[in-house]
C-alpha cells in the first residue's frame, strides 16, 4: 500500500488477484492485463487481413448485384457492366483519397462519425453513427450469407440448411474476435491471402487464356430468374451502378480502426488502405472483364464468381473448389471487419453518451465483448428474417453505407473549407484533431464535394429503387436510432446534473434513523437482523404480517423471550396480503418524518446451500426492493443467514 503524496489521506494499492480459470478462460483465452494493451496492436500485414477483408470480399458480389439490374433488359445489357465497373473503381478512388486524409487528420480513429461531429455538428455525427452501427450490422449479414451462397452453389444439397450454416459462422466469428484483435488478426491473415492468392491466380490464368483465344464461355450456365420486364433506361443504369457500388463498402473500416495499428499507427494505417485499394480495384475490374467474356449469368443458384472460375479451370476440379472455398473464406471473414469496427465505434459513441456506457468497457481480452456480443445477436436475427439471401440483404446494406460516405465526404470538405480561412500559423484545436491552414485546401475540397455528391446520389437511387423491397426499414430504423441515441444521451445530462457537486450544499445529519425489521417468524435469522440493527440505531420497531392467527401466537410468545425491549407490530391481513400492509405502515411512518430522518429496513435473507434451493423460499428483500426503490430517505439492506 503506497500513501499518494499529493493527499496524505489517499493510500494506493494494486491487487496481486489473478482471475480463475473458467469456461469463458479456456473459450477465449486468458485474461490480459491493461498494461498489455500496447503488445496487442498489429502492423500492416495483419490488419490489411483485419480491416481490409470485408473491402476485398466484395468482388464475389458487387459484379454479380451490378448485372442483376442490367439483366431486367436483357442479355444485351449486361455489355454495360465492365464501363460502370469503371465508373466505381473512380469513385474508389475519390473515397480513398478522403479516407487517407481521413486517417492522417484523425489518428485516433472514428472515421465517418468523428468527421462529422467535429465538422457538421451533433445531429450529422449521430446521423453517421446510426449509419455505420447498421452498415457493420449488415456487414455480417451480407458477408456470411454471400458466403453461404458460395458453399451452395458448390455443394446444392446444402441449400435448405443455409440459414443454420450462417449463423454457425456467425458465432465462430465472434469468438475468435472476444480472444482479441491481434490473435483473431493472425488467425485470419493466412485465409486472407490465401483468397488473394486464389483470386489473382485465377484471373491471370483467365487473362492469358482470353488473349491466347482458349477461354471459352460457361457450359450448362443457369438460368436467369429475372424476367425481361425493362427498357435500358438512364434510370436503370444508374440503379445498376448503385448496385454493383457496393463493392465499396469496407473502405471506411481503417478510418475508423486506426488505434489497433502499431505506432506510427497513422502512416501504417494510411498505407494499409492505400494497399487494399489498388487490390481491390484491379479485381473488380478484372472479374467483372472475365465475367462478362464467358458470358456468365447473374443467378440465385450459382453466383458468377463460380460460372467464372469453373469456366476458367474447366469443371469443377481441385482449382475450383480451392479457390471457391477461399472465396467464401474471405466472404465468411469479412464479417470479420464489421467485428472488428463496431465495437470501437459503439465505445466512441458511448463515450460522448450516447449509447450505453457498458460499450465503453473492455473485457477480459482488451476488447470491447459486449459490442461483439451484441453484433452478433442482431446480425443472427437479421440472418433468420432474410433467410440468409444477399439480394434481400443488399438493399438495407448500402443505404446506410453509402449515407456515411457522404456524411464523411461532406465533413471532410467542411475541415478544407475551415483549414483554407486560417492563417499560415493558426492553429485550431478541434476535439478529434488538430486543424491548420492547408495550401491545398481549394483541390481537396473540390474533390470531396464531388464525392459526397457521387454518393448521395447513389444512396438516393437505392432509397427509391429498393424501397418496397426492404430499403423502407433503414429508412425509419435510422432516424429511429437517433432518437434513441438522443434519449440516452439526456438521461445521462440529467443524471449527471442530478448528482453533480458543482452547487451542491452539504445535507444536514442525520438524527434519526427508524429501522424497521419485517419478520415472518423468531428464529435465529431474526436475532442475526437484530444484532446487525441495534449497531444502526436503537430505534428497532419488528413488523409481524398477521394471516395465519395460529403462527401469530408463536411469534408473540417468542418475541416475548428473545426480543428484548424492542417493539413488535403485528398487521392483520384478513385478506392474507404480505406486502400491502407493510407498505402501509411504511407510507404511515413516511408522513410524519422529519427531514433529517431516514428509515432503514432490514430484512433476514436465508441463504440456502444449493441453488435450486432458492426456489424453495421467498426472496423478501427482493420484492421489497422493488416497492420502495423510487422512494426518498428508505435504505434496504439484507442480513443473509446460512444453515449447515
Amino acid at each position: 500500500m503506497n500513501l499518494n503524496p499529493a493527499h496524505t489521506n489517499i493510500f494506493e494499492e494494486t491487487t496481486d488477484h489473478y482471475p480463475k480459470p473458467s469456461i469463458q478462460s479456456m473459450l477465449i483465452g486468458r485474461p490480459l492485463a491493461t498494461a498489455d494493451a500496447p503488445h496487442q496492436t498489429i502492423g500492416k500485414l495483419v490488419g490489411l487481413a483485419v480491416f481490409s477483408s470485408d473491402a476485398m470480399s466484395s468482388v464475389a458480389y458487387g459484379p454479380q448485384e451490378l448485372m442483376f439490374i442490367l439483366a431486367a433488359a436483357g442479355v444485351g445489357a449486361l455489355r454495360l457492366a465492365f464501363p460502370l465497373v469503371v465508373g466505381i473503381v473512380i469513385l474508389l478512388g475519390i473515397l480513398i483519397f478522403s479516407y487517407e486524409q481521413t486517417i492522417h487528420a484523425y489518428p485516433n480513429g472514428g472515421g465517418a462519425y468523428i468527421v462529422a461531429r467535429d465538422n457538421l455538428g451533433i445531429l450529422p455525427a449521430q446521423v453517421a453513427g446510426a449509419a455505420l452501427l447498421t452498415d457493420y450490422i449488415l456487414t455480417v449479414a451480407v458477408s456470411i450469407s454471400s458466403g453461404v451462397a458460395q458453399i451452395t452453389s458448390a455443394f446444392p444439397g446444402l441449400y435448405p440448411y443455409r440459414v443454420e450454416m450462417a449463423i454457425a459462422m456467425i458465432a465462430f466469428i465472434m469468438l475468435i474476435n472476444l480472444r482479441g484483435v491481434k490473435e483473431s488478426g493472425i488467425t485470419f491473415a493466412i485465409p486472407t491471402y490465401f483468397f488473394l492468392v486464389m483470386i489473382f491466380g485465377m484471373t491471370a490464368v483467365g487473362l492469358a487464356r482470353y488473349l491466347s483465344g482458349t477461354l471459352g464461355t460457361v457450359i450448362n450456365p443457369p438460368e436467369m430468374e429475372i424476367a425481361i420486364t425493362q427498357p435500358l433506361t438512364l434510370f436503370l443504369i444508374l440503379r445498376a451502378f448503385a448496385n454493383g457500388t457496393s463493392s465499396v463498402t469496407g473502405v471506411e473500416a481503417i478510418s475508423n480502426g486506426i488505434t489497433a495499428f502499431r505506432e506510427p499507427r497513422a502512416r501504417n494505417a494510411g498505407a494499409t488502405l492505400l494497399i487494399m485499394a489498388a487490390i481491390l480495384g484491379t479485381l473488380l475490374l478484372g472479374i467483372t472483364f472475365l465475367s462478362l467474356q464467358v458470358g456468365a449469368l447473374p443467378a440465385e443458384g450459382e453466383t458468377v464468381i463460380s460460372q467464372l472460375v469453373r469456366t476458367v479451370y474447366d469443371g469443377r476440379g481441385l482449382l475450383y473448389l480451392l479457390t471457391i472455398s477461399s472465396t467464401t473464406i474471405i466472404l465468411v471473414m469479412a464479417a470479420n471487419t464489421a467485428f472488428a469496427d463496431f465495437p470501437r465505434l459503439g465505445a466512441l459513441v458511448a463515450g460522448d453518451g450516447f449509447l450505453p456506457r457498458q460499450l465503453t468497457f473492455r473485457g477480459s481480452r482488451l476488447v470491447y465483448s459486449r459490442g461483439i456480443i451484441a453484433l452478433a445477436a442482431i446480425a443472427s436475427l437479421l440472418v433468420i428474417a432474410f433467410q440468409a439471401s444477399v439480394t434481400n440483404l443488399i438493399p438495407l446494406y448500402a443505404i446506410g453505407v453509402f449515407l456515411s460516405f457522404t456524411l464523411s465526404q461532406t465533413g471532410m470538405a467542411r475541415r478544407w473549407w475551415k483549414s483554407g480561412h486560417l492563417s499560415a500559423d493558426e492553429e485550431v484545436v478541434e476535439p478529434g484533431s488538430v486543424l491548420t491552414h492547408d495550401p491545398g485546401w481549394k483541390l481537396k475540397m473540390l474533390i470531396n464535394g464531388l464525392g459526397a455528391v457521387c454518393t448521395a446520389v447513389v444512396m438516393i437511387v437505392f432509397t427509391v429503387t429498393k424501397f418496397n423491397d426492404g430499403a423502407w426499414i433503414v429508412v425509419l430504423l435510422t432516424p429511429a436510432l437517433v432518437a434513441m441515441f438522443v434519449a440516452i444521451r439526456h438521461h445521462y445530462k440529467n443524471l449527471a446534473s442530478q448528482l453533480s457537486l458543482e452547487q451542491h450544499n452539504n445535507l444536514a445529519d442525520i438524527h434519526r434513523n427508524r429501522v424497521i425489521i419485517p419478520i415472518s417468524s423468531v428464529h435465529r435469522g431474526t436475532l442475526a437482523a437484530m444484532r446487525f440493527a441495534a449497531s444502526l440505531s436503537p430505534d428497532i420497531t419488528a413488523v409481524h404480517v398477521s394471516i395465519d392467527p395460529q403462527e401469530t401466537l408463536k411469534t408473540e410468545e417468542k418475541w416475548n423471550k428473545w426480543g428484548g425491549d424492542h417493539r413488535l407490530v403485528v398487521l392483520h391481513s384478513p385478506y392474507r396480503l404480505f406486502l400491502e400492509p407493510l407498505l402501509e405502515y411504511i407510507d404511515k411512518i413516511t408522513a410524519v418524518m422529519a427531514p433529517n430522518e431516514i428509515i432503514t429496513i432490514v430484512v433476514p435473507q436465508f441463504v440456502p446451500r444449493h441453488w435450486w434451493a432458492n426456489f424453495l423460499h421467498a426472496r423478501t428483500a427482493e420484492t421489497l426492493r422493488k416497492a420502495l426503490l423510487h422512494r426518498k430517505n428508505i435504505v434496504i439492506t439484507e442480513v443473509p443467514y446460512q444453515v449447515e
